[in-house]
């Protein structure tokens, strides 16, 4: 538990991949005064978070996984949510990371005290200070949930996919879910045998292709736990296959012709039906949104008990759910798969700079980040899977590594120029966001003819990196101290004790 008065070197916020990483690098880098603070009861992040029916991820297991963590037992080329929580607990174990852990710890507040040259953090469980604080929410952890007019007067259960209720009984139940994008593709081909109706509310379908999923066997576990090189080697392939399709979506969008037709031929052969094949045709260039991979989705959807409704959900009266075109549908239970708070990440309103001004209040405009890790005004305060770090195509793993990479070469600037602190010029992150949108511009996400959670209110793409998972890492392989402000130690801050690492 954080105490009243704690001081440490590093506070790092979340517990998923880049919390943990952080913790990782820092013991590896041979700092041990950190705390890892985390709102929840356990480790594993949005891992931890999904639970719902037939989670998995979508990116095969040997990419999703630290490059310094190889985990040679993975049972599936795409792993399911449960095998991936584990895998980020055994992490927590095998680097010794459980001292450092403050669960069920919420950052309520982090100010930085320009007198003391640190920030001052509110938390759930106590007050503390901390020299440097790492940010590793993650895109994905706070639900969004659409204010729907009357959804307070539905009698039956209501949840977001992300919080799942396990408690509610499905079976032989109306279920809605609304939203067709990554869970809920997974969601409804998990749940549609059981329930006595279940209605999908789609405004916009996806693009969905086959799921090459298979069972890795114990002879290839064998292998790549007695010679780790055929895993490095496994892991290599699936990277640089990877990195030549990047050009397809951010260059050349045209190229994705082949990949849309695969797609289309996945749903001709999967529905015969014309008229709900036509209602699950999109009308945008394929890579525009997240393309999505399933095998069963389909089949569901052409089940008897299942119906797709293309119509956004408008109002709720009690049990009947009012759609956009006027149709009505009665429902015992509503899913929302309705995604998260990408481009406007509630923690933004936690964090206060400099000047006072929350980090949501700096980036009214829009998320900007000097290379998707530090913000001008924030001083000391680094970001994991920050604005422009995602990924349209790959690993996030991958990425979170090359930040922590940044974080590192921060932390031997701090070392090296004996500055309290470090702080991002203004415009070294314009010029760095400049040049993000000017390629940003030409990529599917922008001309792809979507809109999707990768934009922002204003329309720009806050979210993914228009670029190569290697370039990324050469970005962030060190820092540029022409990009910062050194902030000088306080004349008459006192040395604590232990503060040191």
């Amino acid at each position: 538990m954080a105490g009243q008065g704690e001081h440490v070197r590093v506070a790092v916020v979340g517990s998923g991949f880049g919390g943990l990483g952080a913790a990782v690098r820092l013991r590896r880098e041979g700092i041990t005064d950190f705390v890892v603070l985390e709102r929840a009861g356990s480790v594993g992040g949005t891992w931890r978070d999904n639970s719902y029916p037939g989670c998995a991820c979508d990116v095969p297991s040997h990419l999703y996984s630290f490059s310094f963590a190889p985990n040679p037992r993975w049972p599936r080329t795409f792993s399911g949510q449960p095998h991936i929580r584990a895998y980020l607990e055994q992490v927590a174990d095998t680097f010794g990371l459980r001292p450092h852990l403050r669960l069920g710890t919420e950052v309520e507040a982090a100010r930085w005290d320009a007198g003391a040259r640190h920030w001052r953090i509110t938390t759930s469980r106590g007050d503390l200070t901390a020299d440097l604080v790492v940010c590793a929410t993650g895109p994905l952890s706070d639900p969004r949930l659409p204010d729907v007019p009357g959804l307070d007067t539905f009698p039956g259960r209501v949840f977001h996919s992300s919080r799942w209720d396990h408690d509610a009984d499905l079976g032989g139940k109306r279920v809605a879910v609304v939203g067709t994008g990554a869970s809920a593709i997974q969601i409804v081909p998990a749940i549609q045998p059981q329930v006595a109706r279940l209605t999908v509310v789609q405004r916009t379908p996806p693009w969905v292709m086959p799921r090459a999923d298979r069972g890795i066997s114990r002879a290839e576990q064998w292998l790549h736990d007695t010679v780790p090189a055929t895993a490095r080697a496994r892991r290599g392939l699936l990277w640089l296959v990877r990195e030549f399709q990047v050009g397809a979506f951010t260059r050349h969008p045209a190229l994705l012709r082949g990949a849309q037709a695969l797609a289309a031929s996945h749903l001709r052969r999967s529905v015969e039906d014309p008229a709900l094949r036509a209602r699950l045709t999109p009308d945008y260039r394929i890579g525009c949104k997240r393309i999505l991979l399933s095998n069963d989705y389909y089949p569901a959807l052409t089940r008897p008990n299942t119906e797709v409704v293309a119509s956004a959900l408008k109002e709720v009266r009690g049990s009947t759910l009012v759609m956009a075109d006027g149709t009505e549908r009665e429902a015992d239970a509503i899913v929302f798969g309705t995604g998260f708070h990408v481009t406007d990440m509630p923690v933004a309103q936690r964090v206060f700079g400099a000047d006072g001004r929350s980090l949501a209040e700096h980036w009214k405009g829009g998320m900007a980040a000097l290379r998707g890790c530090t913000v001008d005004g924030f001083p000391n305060l680094l970001f994991v899977i920050g604005p422009n770090t995602g990924l349209g195509n790959s690993s996030m793993v991958l990425m979170i590594e090359s930040s922590l990479n940044y974080l590192v070469a921060y932390l031997r600037a701090l070392e090296a120029t004996g500055a309290a602190a470090l702080d991002a010029r203004p415009q070294a992150v314009r010029s760095w966001n400049e040049l993000l949108q000017r390629r940003m511009a030409r990529t599917v996400w922008n001309t792809g003819g979507c809109v999707s959670w990768y934009l922002d209110d204003q329309g720009r793409n806050t979210t993914i990196w228009p670029g190569t998972t290697a370039e990324f890492r050469r970005a962030t392989r060190r820092l540029d101290l022409r990009e910062y402000e050194l902030v000088p130690v306080a004349a008459d801050r006192p040395q604590r004790a232990g503060a040191a690492s």
